[in-house]
């Protein structure tokens, strides 16, 4: 990992330069199979999951027989472990539940909101090298709380033509409504646009790569809303000397293995701790399974050392990770400080990977500096705020004034007639 030593503010942007392409390197592509799944229905899904996925398939629909085989090569601990996670998921998500808010704001004017759930939602389920069965838990619960009615998931298939069978067990688990074995650019392209067998979505869920990212933000240009634009994975750790080196280097090294194309980086005012965690990196990196992918990722990753407290934050808020970690001393001065991060880990035993998996909140995080404006994942996600009014006779008595003054001055004489005409009418 890169060490730098106290950075000019001015060099900022460049030390905390993301390793992703732009989207004007890749937007060619998902408009070329946007453009084909458009016309071409599941003729274009089946050519590019052989071409992408390299396999063909008959059917991209995964089958009741298929889904009961899945279940039952899933572990029974492993089964247990799944159904803890997804208990405490739920436990934090219900708790999210607001009530109807009601309020006369005038005599007569009486406003409230509700919501009401997204009838249809899309989830993508990353496979490829790790195929993530814990998304569709942080996915699917929110959307069944929420009440969708129809939950459609897509995730790409592997050589065999399959999905990871515990990708299966937690989608029937979770109560998704259809299974689809198709994955990147074609399947955000296939729930943007519907095709024979795969149904049109009004709003796409889901981490993925590069492509997927830039493929869910076109989608929203044909009126399909997303959750966010979430790609690769990301982490950075504030820690001082009361930090464990080999705790920081083992959340490091949980993210960079994820994907070539994350990043994580940790930020400290001790040379002391940067020191020890390089070495901890190397040590533990040496044993990983996946060490070809994270060296690749730590390549593209950074020790950083500040001057005080107030500059780490600063840094780190400019930066706007999609996790952050804070393993310091003055944790109450982070926390406190924080703006923008997409989800927040606390202390030396709160490793990311317990929000990852089993603790409750959700994984599914902006990153790329999206946090500066967007909320990760929660069950608000699932849900649209509608308003209500109803406005008595004295209501209208009492506002209609206020309104026809309003709409003179912009005018819009229609819009004052509609409150004219009513007030001539009581008049009467």
């Amino acid at each position: 990992m890169q060490i730098i030593e106290k950075p000019n503010k001015a060099d900022w942007p460049e030390v905390l330069k993301r390793p992703t392409q732009t989207v004007n390197d890749i937007e060619g592509v998902v408009n070329e199979v946007f453009n084909e799944v458009r016309q071409s229905g599941d003729k274009a899904i089946k050519q590019y999951t052989q071409r992408f996925d390299g396999v063909g398939l008959e059917s991209n629909l995964v089958t009741p027989d298929e889904i009961e085989s899945a279940i039952d090569s899933v572990s029974q601990p492993l089964k247990q472990a799944i159904k803890k996670a997804k208990q405490n998921i739920e436990t934090f998500h219900a708790a999210q539940k607001t009530t109807r808010v009601a309020i006369e704001t005038t005599k007569g004017v009486q406003c409230w909101q509700e919501k009401r759930p997204i009838e249809r939602v899309g989830l993508y389920i990353p496979g490829g090298t790790a195929p993530l069965f814990s998304t569709v838990l942080m996915l699917a619960v929110p959307a069944k709380i929420a009440g969708c009615k129809e939950i459609v998931l897509c995730s790409p298939p592997n050589k065999s033509g399959e999905l990871a069978p515990e990708i299966l067990y937690a989608a029937a688990l979770c109560g998704v409504t259809k299974i689809f074995k198709v994955g990147g650019i074609q399947a955000i392209a296939a729930l943007t646009f519907g095709t024979e067998t795969i149904p049109q979505v009004y709003k796409i869920f889901g981490p993925g790569n590069q492509f997927v990212t830039v493929a869910k933000q076109l989608a929203t240009q044909y009126g399909v809303a997303i959750d966010m634009p979430a790609g690769p994975s990301e982490l950075l750790v504030v820690a001082d000397d009361s930090a464990n080196a080999s705790f920081i280097a083992s959340d490091l090294l949980s993210q960079a293995e994820h994907g070539a194309d994350s990043q994580v980086i940790l930020v400290s005012t001790s040379k002391d701790i940067i020191s020890k965690v390089s070495n901890e990196v190397e040590a533990q990196l040496s044993v990983l399974p996946r060490r070809e992918i994270a060296e690749k990722a730590i390549a593209n990753s950074k020790l950083i050392h500040v001057e005080n407290d107030k500059e780490a934050l600063e840094l780190i808020n400019t930066y706007g990770p999609e996790h952050f970690i804070i393993c310091v001393e003055k944790e109450d001065f982070y926390v406190d400080g924080i703006t923008n991060a997409g989800s927040v880990f606390i202390g030396n035993y709160t490793p990311e990977s317990a929000g990852d998996y089993a603790s409750g909140t959700n994984h599914t995080l902006p990153t790329n500096g999206f946090s500066k404006a967007y909320s990760g994942v929660n069950l608000d996600s699932f849900l649209k705020s509608m308003t209500f009014q109803k406005i008595t006779k004295e209501g209208i008595l009492n506002i209609g004034n206020t309104i026809e003054l309003m709409a003179e001055a912009e005018g819009l004489q229609a819009h004052k007639n509609a409150v004219t005409i009513r007030l001539k009418d009581l008049e009467k």
